[in-house]
């Protein structure tokens, strides 16, 4: 078993790096775990496909259109999740978007089983170093959601062995 944690966004454009800011948080409390990697993807590549399909669950966070107040975290998992990314393709910065990531895994073969996506909604995507204080609010909230799909995504897996 080993769960892919993917932060992704952009780091110097506000609310868009929360996806960065909250793996680095979950690295940080799992990272001495063997059967967790800890990967910053930025802004997206198709280089990320390679650990994708290297892994046996994946966990996404990054800044999500939800249609929500700023500040608002949801999950989808599984099904829901593709369901999530065919359905709210979001104008993106990224060169690459998750997306196009799901289907050239699909097309491989190597879209994980146990998959989740944990998205926020953004208060600012502009200039800026910080996460809006709304949204640097959520990260508790995105955490704790983190950690039950890891406890979920692990049990699973130890009882699928």
């Amino acid at each position: 078993m080993k769960l892919l944690v993917l932060g992704i966004g952009n780091t110097l454009l506000t609310d868009e790096g929360l996806g960065i800011v909250a793996m680095r948080e979950l690295e940080a409390q799992f990272g001495n775990r063997a059967d967790m990697e800890f990967l910053d993807g930025g802004t997206l590549s198709f280089t990320l496909a390679v650990p994708i399909s290297e892994c046996s669950a994946l966990l996404v966070i990054d800044a999500a259109e939800l249609g929500a107040v700023p500040g608002s975290v949801s999950s989808y998992e599984g099904a829901e999740m593709d369901r999530f990314l065919g359905e709210n393709r979001k104008s993106s910065v990224h060169e690459v978007g998750l997306l196009d990531l799901m289907s050239i895994s699909l097309l491989t073969g190597h879209w994980p089983e146990l998959r989740a996506l944990i998205g926020v909604q953004p208060e600012v995507v502009g200039w800026g170093e910080k996460l809006t204080p709304v949204v640097a609010a959520a990260m508790p909230e995105v955490c704790d959601v983190a950690t039950k799909i890891i406890d979920r995504f692990t049990n699973y897996s130890d009882k699928n062995i």
